[in-house]
This record gives structure tokens, sequence and C-alpha cells, in this order.
């Protein structure tokens, strides 16, 4: 091969995807002529036109790598082409780097205890919201997530997210700024942060810094991972922001028994990735995407979570859609999430408090007292839930029972017993015009068109598990119509 053609190119046509820095969907990809596939998703260009992010495989030395590697393959055989890629994409592997994680005493200035007072979401907690916070509460959450402060800087006063993974090492710090509604200023990261000061002040970086920013992917873990080896038992309710997961544990709770939720943060849309999301084998996830036009990510995600429960056994993705039924099209088209409802609701009422006549807190005196965080080196410190919609509490409870009865429906190989008994039930049960309660995550609005909708694809993906949910939907159905019934 020359190795001066160009062999890897940029994709034609209009298709965009999401770039690995703005992270707004105009960017490239590189593809590979020979395969017609994909490189590696940090090679590309973004089109925000300002040269933000441009990553050329011809720059880094990624060609020339797998060049050399296929000459390894070809250079002693004389099949043929066919034969020749097909031993290629056989041997060829993408070069893989270690992974360079935050500096862990750096992250630990960001715990320090006088720094909370300065925190505005933090200080927003405890008096700007519409049903503040008990001290205690959020205490334990900045506990239990790890939760900073920038002090000083463009940045000071913002609160730190930091994405710890599974053995404690801090993969990345989300810098996020707000205003006293608690809602986003602007967004940043501690390295990006930490790196224009040094270029600002003419300081040469950290040598961990280096290596750091040399790294194409940083945030390679979920937020709140490192909870999973604390809570080796409890199921997990993935939400996509960390502010998300914030809430959410103040509004339902922290865990205190292996059957109460730990909440956790993919980052953003694109980020409910495999990769990330297979730190979560053998869990119950309830999953609550963020509200989009047209429900696209909640679609994206469902059609994602069937992928991947193939391919991690025991894990179960239990996706509500609550936010769907009680949003309205301004609100899905804002891309509101579950935070957005929560926060004008009574926390107390999720919680079965007593509600009593809350007075503003002291100074911020009594407020920093009680949020010492220890930073020990890589070690991080419902059964039934309430959702309160727009008038009515819609509840949801973690049933190992019926996943039990879903697990012996996966083990077979063939569906065609099962759809031949469904089939035989509901041509004789007349559907229901009213809406119906699939679960207690979901309600089907046109019952008709879900049942035709649904053995369609079944009998078109017959014994392909990554349709399966398809298939226990139509039997939840079944069950929900067998109760009213009876």
């Amino acid at each position: 091969m020359d190795m001066n053609e160009y062999r890897y190119i940029l994709e034609k046509g209009s298709r965009k995807h999401f770039c690995p820095s703005c992270k707004k969907k105009r960017f490239v990809r590189y593809i590979d002529t020979y395969t017609g596939e994909y490189l590696p998703e940090e090679y590309g260009r973004c089109d925000k036109g300002d040269g933000h992010y441009f990553l050329n495989p011809y720059s880094d030395g990624y060609s020339k790598v797998i060049w050399e590697q296929e000459q390894k393959v070809t250079g002693v055989t004389k099949v043929t082409l066919p034969e020749q890629q097909l031993l290629i994409n056989q041997t060829i592997q993408q070069p893989i780097s270690e992974a360079v994680f935050f500096d862990f005493e750096t992250f630990k200035s960001t715990l320090e205890s006088d720094r909370y007072e300065k925190n505005t979401f933090i200080q927003n907690l405890f008096s700007s919201v519409q049903f503040p916070f008990e001290v205690d509460d959020v205490t334990k959450v900045i506990q239990l997530y790890r939760l900073g402060t920038v002090s000083h800087g463009y940045r000071a006063g913002a609160i730190t997210f930091p994405f710890i993974d599974l053995k404690g090492n801090v993969r990345a710090i989300q810098v996020k700024q707000f205003d006293e509604q608690n809602h986003t200023i602007s967004t940043d990261f501690l390295h990006s942060v930490l790196e224009k000061y040094y270029i600002r002040n003419s300081k040469p970086l950290p040598g961990w810094l280096e290596r750091y920013l040399k790294q194409d992917k940083r945030i390679t873990c979920l937020f709140g991972e490192h909870l999973l080896s604390k809570y080796p038992q409890n199921p997990v309710a993935l939400v996509e922001a960390p502010k998300t997961a914030i809430y959410s544990t103040l509004y339902f709770g922290l865990p205190e028994s292996s059957e109460d939720l730990i909440w956790l943060a993919v980052y953003n849309k694109s980020s409910f990735s495999f990769d990330k999301l297979k730190a979560l084998q053998g869990r119950y996830v309830y999953v609550f995407p963020d509200l989009s036009k047209e429900g696209n990510t909640f679609k994206e995600w469902e059609i994602k979570a069937a992928e991947y429960e193939s391919k991690l056994p025991g894990t179960r993705f239990i996706f509500s859609d609550l936010l769907e039924q009680l949003a309205s099209e301004q609100d899905k088209n804002k891309g509101f999430d579950l935070a957005d409802f929560l926060i004008k609701q009574d926390w107390r009422l999720f919680r079965k408090r007593e509600i009593k006549e809350q007075s503003k807190l002291p100074e911020s005196e009594d407020v920093t007292k009680v949020t010492e965080v220890t930073a020990e080196k890589n070690i991080i410190i419902s059964d039934n839930v309430a959702i309160k919609g727009a008038t009515t509490p819609v509840s949801f409870k973690h049933d190992n029972d019926f996943w039990k009865k879903k697990e012996t429906r996966k083990q077979q190989k063939s569906w065609d017993n099962e759809i031949a008994e469904l089939e035989a039930y509901f041509a004789r049960v007349e559907p229901p015009s009213k809406n119906i309660k699939l679960n207690q995550y979901s309600t089907i609005m046109v019952c008709s068109k879900f049942i035709e909708n649904h053995f369609s694809i079944v009998k078109g993906n017959n014994g392909n598990k990554t349709f399966l949910p398809y298939l226990q939907r139509l039997f939840e159905l079944k069950e929900a119509l067998t109760r009213d019934i009876i």
C-alpha cells in the first residue's frame, strides 16, 4: 500500500455526529475507504468553523500504525485481496494507550471544607430553592458523590462533579456554574480551567496535566460509578446529567439498604454507550432519559439498551416514560430532565417527612460546619419510591420476581410458542380504548396500535435477543389486562 494514498477521508454527505469537544451534533468523522467503516470516534472535524477540534489520522500516527500492522499480515502472503482484507480485519487492533487519571491531590483540594460557603449550587439548596433541603442530607450527598468547589479564578463558586471509576480513580472533573435558581450558566472541565491558568500566567504545565491532556477520551466512566463498589447489590437509577443524579438522591433518599436506588449519570445524550454501561452488569437499571423533540433520546437509548442487555448477562434496563407522559411539547423541545420536575415539588412528600414551616437557615457559618469532606487516597466514601407528577403520585417498585420470569423466557432460542400464546389471547380479547397502565413505569395510550406494532417486530425478529423487550412488553400487557378482567 502506498503511504501517500488518502485511505482515510472525511465522510461525505450531510450526516453529523456529536463533537468530542463542544458536544454539538456537527462533527464529521473519518472513514476507512478500504473497509467502509468509521475510524475511532475521536477522529474527525467539527464544523463549528473556529477550528476548535480537528483530529487527523495522518497527523498523529494512527495511519502509520495501521499500515505497519497490515504489512505484517499481507507482506508474507500471496492470497487474494478479499482474503487479505479478512486477515487484516481479524488481526488489526486499534492502538490502546494507558489511561492517565486526574491528579488526586488537585482533586482533594476541591473538597476543602471552607470552600462550600462559596459554592453557589450548594448554598442554593439551603436557601434559594422553593423547598430548601436539610443540611445533614446535603452534607451526605456531598460526601457520597465527592462534590467540590472551585474557589478562585473565572470559575470561582462553581461546583465540581468528579467522574470516579470503580477503582476510585478520578477520570474527569466537570465544572458547572449556576445562577440563583440553580439553572446552569456555563460548563467546563477542571483540566481545561487549569490549563488556561498555567498558559495565562506563562507557567509550564505540570507533568501529569501534560500527559492527561494528550488523551483522546477522559470521561470514560459514569458519574457516581464508584458507588457500585460501595453498594454491590443495589438497583441503579440512570439519568443523563450529574445534577439530575444529585437532585434525585436528595428527593428519594440515600441508599440505606440493598433495595434502595443509587443514582448515576452518563454525562450527556451520546454517552449512553456500552463502554460506560458495562460497569452495570448484573444490575437492575431504571433509566430516565431527558426529554427531547419527538422523544428521540428515549427511543435511541431504548434501542441501545436492548442491544446492551444481550451482551451483559443478568442486566436489565427498565425505562420510565413518566416524563414523556407528563411533559408538554414545549418542555420536550427544551430538553427538560427529571430534576426540572422534581425541584417544583416538596421533597418531604417523597420521603414521608413531616412537613413543618421551614425557616431560613442561619448564616453560612452553620452550613459550612457540616460540610467537611475527607479524601482518602482511592477510597470513596426502594423498595417503594414515588415520583410526583402534575397532581397524582406515580410509584414504582423494584420487582425481582417479575424479572425472574423474564429471565426464563430469555433463555429460550425461539419465540414461536410465546407468539402463538399471545396471539391466541389477544384474538379473544377486545383491546380497550382507554389508557392502559402497562406496568409501574409506563402507560399505553392506543392499545390496538401497540399490539399491532409489537407483534410485527417480534415476528420479524423472532429469537433475536436485541428485540426481546418487545415480546416482554406484550406479556406485560397480557398480565395487565388479565388483572383488570379478574
